[in-house]
């Protein structure tokens, strides 16, 4: 019986660890809606970064999820293939990380990791 029930819950486990890698969507807790990027465009954008040899922006203070993005600091436009869903963001590249950022708040909405 106990190794009935260890298989269960091993196997409930292991397909909801599936599904989550299908879609990630992550909210921020600032007030913005869901961002969701499926995996293919998360390699995409992790291709783009390399491919075109984007340089880090350095700042004073580390940008993180829920900060705003200092005024002096450029946003980049999201590349189409990126994904439909995130045209409207745009994004900044920091500490080898690329952070989605609101345009009209500045906020930066998503880490993609």
């Amino acid at each position: 019986m106990k190794k009935l029930f260890l298989l269960s819950a091993a196997a409930v486990l292991i397909s909801t660890g599936a599904i989550a890698q299908t879609t990630v969507t992550t909210t921020t807790g600032t007030g913005h809606a869901a961002v969701q990027i499926e995996p293919q465009y998360r390699t995409k954008i992790k291709s783009y970064i390399t491919e075109h040899r984007v340089r880090p922006v350095v700042t004073k203070e580390k940008i993180i999820v829920g900060a705003t993005v200092p005024s002096d600091v450029e946003l980049e436009a999201v590349p189409s293939d990126w994904g439909p869903s995130l045209t409207q963001y745009r994004y900044v590249y920091s500490g080898e990380r690329v952070m989605l950022v609101d345009p009209g708040t500045r906020t930066v909405v998503q880490e993609i990791d």
